[in-house]
This record gives structure tokens, C-alpha cells and sequence, in this order.
């Protein structure tokens, strides 16, 4: 029955200046009115709802204001680059500062590399790319790099 997530939302204070930086993030505009603007991820597929509102006030909790987005493993090799030269600066998540990222997420028996950066308004973004699933194999979080250099030595 479910084949999928079609949309997420976030709150914005500024709708005009959050549809800028979306639009870096080279999302198309699907739709838009005074206080709202949809973005396509996949089109046809899902998308992101920005809604101009004062609850983007709201605390930053994991539960609320944050989105990951689906990237390949090749794009997230890249994404600090790709990220720079649009001007947006990543974050430190888990510990690890942005030099060290991308990092490595052990959600055993999965495992996903991910950055991290916020939008204008301190919403959490993440570009994530799944590395193996369902594979039982404990490890601490580390960089990509690091993942990296583990795998290459099998």
C-alpha cells in the first residue's frame, strides 16, 4: 500500500529568502503562495512544503524541523564541495565537525553516510546515502574517510 513519503514541511520565518537557498540546493519550485512554496525532491514523487510562520521559532528537537535527503554515494563524496560553492556551511553533528564529515551512521544492521548543514531558519538538513543493509557488523560512528580505509583493507 505505502510506496513511499510524498512531503515533509518546515517552518520559515522568511518565505522569499527560504525559496533562495532552496533553490541553491537546485530544487524546483512546484508551487507557491503567500506564506507556502513546495519543492520538488522527486517530481511527480514527493516534495517539501516551507510554510512562512512564527512557529519557526520552535526549538530544534530530532523529532521536529529536520529533513534528510536521499543523495548517492558518489554526490555525498562530493557534497562538502557541492554545498561550498553554493555558499551553505555544514554543521557539526554527533561530534564530528564539517571537516570530518561526511560521516558514517551505525544504525546496525544498516549503515548510511551522511553531512549536515541548516537551512536560514536553523532547520536541520542532512544529505544521506545508504552504504550496506542489513549486514550485522557493531562499529562506533566515524568519517567516511575513515569507513573508507576499514573497507579497503578486506
Amino acid at each position: 500500500m505505502i510506496k513511499g513519503l510524498y512531503e515533509a514541511h518546515l517552518p520559515v520565518r522568511n518565505l522569499a529568502k527560504s525559496i533562495e537557498f532552496y533553490k541553491k540546493l537546485e530544487l524546483e519550485l512546484a508551487y507557491q503562495t503567500d506564506k507556502l512554496a513546495f519543492f520538488w525532491l522527486e517530481k511527480g514523487r514527493s516534495w517539501l512544503g516551507l510554510w512562512e510562520t512564527e512557529k519557526a521559532e520552535t526549538p530544534y528537537h530530532p523529532s521536529l524541523r529536520h529533513i534528510a535527503f536521499h543523495v548517492s554515494i558518489e554526490d555525498l563524496r562530493n557534497a562538502k564541495d557541492w554545498l561550498e560553492t553554493r555558499g551553505v556551511a555544514g554543521r557539526t553533528a554527533f561530534g564530528f565537525s564539517p571537516e570530518q564529515q561526511p560521516l558514517i551512521l551505525p544504525n546496525n544492521p544498516h549503515a548510511h553516510a551522511a553531512i549536515y548543514f541548516h537551512d536560514p531558519d536553523g532547520n536541520s538538513l542532512e544529505l544521506i546515502a545508504p552504504l550496506r543493509l542489513d549486514v550485522e557488523e557493531e562499529f562506533e560512528i566515524m568519517s567516511l574517510d575513515e569507513w573508507d580505509r576499514k573497507h579497503s583493507q578486506r
